[in-house]
């Protein structure tokens, strides 16, 4: 769940942003003073943060539907954002079809993924919902073949798919018979993790050059999830009648930290650093939501699933790897009919 940073009218940029936030990437935008902290630790921060939603989201579930954890969580991470917003005295976007597009990248990235990672959490562990997590940049990768023209795979990235297949086969123990494995659940987190990839695609051909800033897009986003959940919620559940400690804090953790600050931690991150190390975020993630799932809810570990997240991560990075500028310029040269298109 979605590395947020954007100049107006700036193009979008492919990522593997973590969907704990489900924030489309964009180029930094103006230099920006230097924060009192250091980028280092607020890297570390936003990598614990984005580690542990999947263990919030398993603690919510048990006190609330998974259409509520994702409602709650939504609510509160507009709330972060529209403190923000208002801090920066951002605009709203006035056009209709920016908001028809918003509100497309708000299902995708944010009320699919986040209600399907919810329901998946209802039977499998947090530790592999983490991992399928993880998957989202080889979705995309596969999906920027078909939908971006621009985005031509080298032979490096296609091993880098291939190798992460093999990452997702080792993790689910395919030579088992994926036996003792929910398939449906893995299904849905699997499914969530490529509806953050179709949201990055789609965000990246229709929102590019609207003008708007990277956090009035994620707030706006974030708001037209919220009421997209508030239509459905009420339909599939019914009121709580009680609040539990526990699993209220969670889901309030997960929305403010997880859905909010995260993405404002990440947008100082890229203005500073640059999104090539912001988005490098994403290859913590499975490893802090392992450790949190084993140390803090019990689950059991087996031999292949940190195995299988490993060889994930390392086909995710190959499929992320960009030529040199002499092999751009090369593949250019070669096809003078694309920089024509561009």
């Amino acid at each position: 769940m979605s590395v947020p940073c954007q100049q107006p009218a700036a193009p979008l940029q492919q990522s593997t942003a973590p969907p704990a936030a489900a924030v489309p990437p964009l180029p930094p935008g103006p230099a920006a003073p230097r924060p009192a902290v250091d980028w280092r630790i607020r890297f570390a921060a936003l990598s614990l943060i984005w580690g542990f939603s999947f263990l919030l989201i398993k603690v919510g579930t048990e006190g609330y539907a998974p259409f509520q954890v994702t409602l709650g969580r939504l609510l509160a991470g507009t709330a972060v954002l529209a403190v923000a917003m208002a801090m920066r005295r951002e605009r709203l976007p006035r056009s209709a079809r920016t908001w028809g597009h918003i509100t497309m990248a708000a299902f995708f990235l944010n009320a699919l993924p986040f209600s399907l990672f919810s329901y998946a959490e209802l039977t499998i562990p947090s530790t592999l919902a983490g991992i399928c997590n993880a998957t989202s940049p080889l979705w995309g990768m596969a999906l920027s073949v078909v939908a971006l023209s621009e985005d031509r795979p080298t032979r490096r990235r296609v091993a880098g798919l291939g190798v992460g297949f093999l990452g997702v086969l080792t993790v689910l123990g395919a030579w088992q018979g994926f036996s003792g494995l929910d398939l449906p659940g893995t299904g849905m987190a699997l499914l969530a993790s490529f509806s953050y990839a179709v949201g990055w695609i789609y965000v990246r051909r229709t929102l590019a050059g609207t003008g708007s800033s990277t956090l009035t897009l994620t707030g706006s986003q974030l708001f037209v999830g919220t009421l997209q959940l508030a239509l459905v919620t009420p339909v599939f559940t019914s009121a709580p009648e009680t609040f539990p400690l526990l699993p209220t804090l969670s889901v309030l953790a997960l929305g403010a930290l997880g859905t909010g600050l995260a993405v404002l931690l990440q947008y100082g991150l890229v203005q500073e650093v640059g999104p090539t190390t912001g988005q490098m975020v994403t290859y913590f993630i499975p490893v802090i939501a392992t450790a949190a799932g084993v140390a803090l809810l019990g689950e059991q570990l087996s031999w292949n699933t940190p195995v299988g997240a490993v060889i994930v991560l390392a086909g995710a990075a190959l499929t992320q790897s960009r030529p040199s500028p002499s092999a751009r310029a090369r593949t250019a040269g070669d096809r003078p009919e694309r920089l024509s298109r561009t």
